[in-house]
């Protein structure tokens, strides 16, 4: 290593996995080696949906522990996951455990929300893409249930864990522009939108940046990593804002899809897109890392596909996702498209039957096999991804020249191959592991590993990983 190389710990939590690995990072390197991969399972109680939170958080403590004794020197931690979810304290205790977004509960919020404050007013407000399970309709959920009487503060999952680890409690804004009550236009706390909703401001922690020190870490923590002089830093905690970070582009006029359980797709942009247009698209403007906004659209993901095999095991049999994604290239017969979006597929379970009951309600065959239900899974995301892009291009006025899929999404071949042809647009695919990349760049500058803007960052990802590029059909 150079003088200035170093390593640091990325702790990067999925709504279905978590990892924890370290980052080698210097002028002309980067690399990553996997230390500890854990599952992240919610589980249903007579209240609704929760995560396991304190187990999942004693999984990263023991993924850290590891890579504290593989790497004595390590310099820094930090941590992303999955946005809008938070945990409610009182006196510095957890006051229960968080719920899952994906709780029936959030329903109830929708309403009340727009009751008081109207869908084009929020927009203007915080510039976010309508999904029932945003923070304010979770918070509002919460209000009406009486949760919030017993909270004095909120923290979003990664910020949770990083008060757990060094007993600082802050919002970083990439994740907390994901909650609805963060202005779009200043990056602050909306004040008047949270008196308005009738929710309590004393809750609300303070703001950091992205690439922010918190310090080290607690002793309670040490007891279970162990001694280390890594101070704890604040990347772009929402997974997304780390992904794009990783994006290998060049120049501005891509879009880029970060695959994984969702599929996040849009366009960077400098400045937020608040038009009555956007808004009826239903794209989102969220924060990224160096003030940089994530025009975007969620699209459903790979959740469709990995909650159908879920289903396909139940009867004890194990399937081979390889060989059932090379049985569904080798699919030549047309098969039905679907709306990737419905609100039908959100929550969890009987995906093969929803996805049936959706087909037959719009006039539409039932794949007859396994295979050609995944092809059709992922002909209707490739079409979705196709759409948004146009959509994203038109709405900012970017053109966009070239797609890049970011995540695990990029190692699915077929994916990847269907999304060139349904764009006509040149696909570049990797690296898989982009927000583990994005989150190790973070930390390593502020630790003055590697300097420069994101551009600079992304030059240093694209020579480390070099994408593989898909050329649509008859170009």
């Amino acid at each position: 290593m150079s003088a200035r190389s170093g390593v640091v710990a990325a702790v990067d939590l999925g709504a279905t996995s978590g990892r924890v690995l370290l980052g080698y990072v210097g002028h002309d390197e980067l690399a990553l080696t996997d230390v500890a991969r854990f599952r992240n399972s919610p589980v249903r109680t007579i209240d609704g949906l929760h995560w396991s939170i304190l187990e999942l958080y004693r999984d990263v403590v023991e993924g850290l522990a590891a890579a504290v004794r593989q790497e004595p020197q390590l310099a820094s931690i930090g941590i992303d996951s999955w946005a809008v979810d938070y945990g409610l304290l009182r006196d510095g205790r957890l006051a229960g455990a968080p719920y899952s977004y994906r709780d029936e509960r959030n329903l109830a919020g929708v309403d009340a929300v727009h009751a008081l404050v109207s869908p084009d007013e929020l927009y203007r407000r915080n510039g976010l893409q309508y999904l029932p399970f945003n923070t304010l309709y979770q918070f509002t959920a919460d209000r009406l249930a009486g949760h919030l009487e017993v909270a004095d503060q909120f923290l979003l999952v990664p910020d949770l864990f990083a008060y757990w680890l060094t007993g600082e409690a802050v919002a970083e804004r990439t994740n907390a522009s994901t909650t609805g009550l963060l202005g779009v236009e200043t990056s602050q706390w909306d004040a008047e939108l949270t008196a308005r909703l009738l929710l309590p401001t004393k809750i609300f922690p303070t703001l950091v940046g992205a690439g922010t020190e918190l310090g080290g870490l607690g002793s309670s923590a040490v007891r279970g990593i162990g001694d280390t002089r890594a101070v704890f830093t604040a990347v772009g905690t929402h997974d997304t804002a780390s992904a794009v970070v990783a994006v290998p582009a060049h120049g501005p006029n891509h879009a880029y899809i970060s695959s994984g359980t969702w599929s996040l797709v849009g366009v960077e942009l400098e400045k937020p897109v608040l038009s009555e247009g956007a808004r009826a698209a239903n794209f989102t403007n969220e924060g990224g890392v160096d003030g940089r906004v994530r025009f975007l659209h969620n699209v459903m993901g790979l959740w469709l596909l990995t909650e159908c095999v879920r289903d396909w095991e139940r009867d004890g049999t194990t399937i081979s996702l390889p060989a059932l994604l090379a049985q569904a290239s080798a699919v030549t017969s047309a098969v039905p498209v679907f709306d990737a979006d419905d609100e039908t597929f959100l929550a969890p379970g009987d995906m093969p039957t929803r996805i049936a009951r959706w087909l037959t309600a719009h006039g539409r065959p039932v794949p007859a096999s396994r295979p050609e239900f995944v092809r059709s899974i992922l002909v209707s995301l490739a079409q979705a991804y196709a759409q948004n892009i146009r959509l994203a291009s038109e709405l900012s006025g970017l053109p966009v020249e070239v797609v890049h899929i970011v995540g695990g999404g990029s190692q699915n071949e077929l994916l990847c191959q269907l999304t060139a042809d349904a764009t006509g647009l040149p696909v570049l695919a990797g690296p898989v592991e982009a927000t583990a990349i994005g989150n190790v760049l973070v930390q390593a500058r502020a630790q003055g590993f590697v300097s420069g803007d994101l551009e600079a960052l992304r030059s240093i990802v694209a020579r480390a990983f070099p994408p593989r590029r898909y050329e649509p059909a008859g170009a």
